[in-house]
């Protein structure tokens, strides 16, 4: 073989593992993971290691056989929108979305990548899907029916404070679709007055607005704290129990478990 040929040949069989490689990356599955919350949170963090543990289970390993797209609005909603074209356009073979707002955007940004929303509110309401028997289109996931039980959680805490008057209900505006938050707060305020509740509705926009929000339900006089269904507040519950102590006002929240991060 003459010498030119045989460092061509040696050229050749150098390409042959990147080429493999460039192939094998073109099949491992991408999957989009959009999230509300702020990515170095440790809520946030545990709900991904407990995500890559599920994976590994069913025998995925993240990098090796299937390639996680993380992206995380910050508790800035408005940024979901532009998150959920970026994911569609890494060209991701699926999209899972942390709760409501983040399905919302994911379902504007695409109607052929599979979208898996997890806890959401009222998907049908909100017309992520037609109906929860037939999804239709290519959302599916899980809703908790948080609105829908609003009612029942309120009882109850008469029930365990008889003599409460006085409740602020804190709500996140974005929590989600507009039909099914005003929905929630028109049931919120008709439940309270049939229990003999005096409700005031405290709005949180943001994380930043609860040291506010505290403030001011103690100066109304309120009596104890309800937190309604919000993912942004789910992600603060440990703040929102701090502040309660501080305030030494009784609170319930929609989580079983508002002390640890999960």
């Amino acid at each position: 073989m003459r010498r030119r040929e045989f460092i061509a040949g040696l050229g050749s069989a150098a390409a042959w593992p990147l080429v493999a490689q460039a192939q094998q990356s073109a099949n491992v599955p991408h999957v989009g993971l959009l999230t509300t919350g702020s990515i170095d949170s440790p809520e946030i963090q545990a709900s991904f290691a407990a995500f890559r543990q599920g994976l590994y289970d069913l025998g995925y390993t993240d990098g090796q056989n299937i390639i996680i797209e993380r992206r995380a609005a910050n508790g800035k909603f408005e940024r979901l929108p532009g998150l959920a074209r970026e994911l569609v356009g890494a060209k991701v073979d699926l999209i899972v979305a942390g709760a409501t707002p983040a399905g919302l955007a994911a379902q504007q940004a695409t109607t052929t990548i599979p979208i898996v929303v997890t806890a959401m509110g009222d998907p049908v309401k909100d017309g992520l899907v037609a109906s929860l028997a037939r999804p239709a289109g290519n959302i599916t996931g899980t809703t908790f029916l948080g609105p829908e039980l609003v009612p029942k959680r309120l009882a109850l805490l008469k029930e365990l404070l008889p003599k409460i008057i006085r409740i602020a209900a804190l709500f996140h505006p974005e929590a989600f679709g507009e039909q099914t938050v005003s929905g929630m707060l028109a049931e919120t305020a008709d439940a309270a007055a049939t229990l003999g509740l005096q409700v005031q509705l405290v709005e949180v926009s943001k994380p930043d607005d609860l040291n506010y929000a505290f403030s001011k339900l103690a100066r109304d006089r309120a009596e104890t704290v309800f937190q309604l269904p919000s993912t942004m507040l789910f992600n603060e519950r440990k703040r929102i129990v701090d502040l309660a102590s501080i305030y030494r006002l009784p609170s319930m929240s929609n989580s079983a478990d508002t002390s640890r991060p999960r």
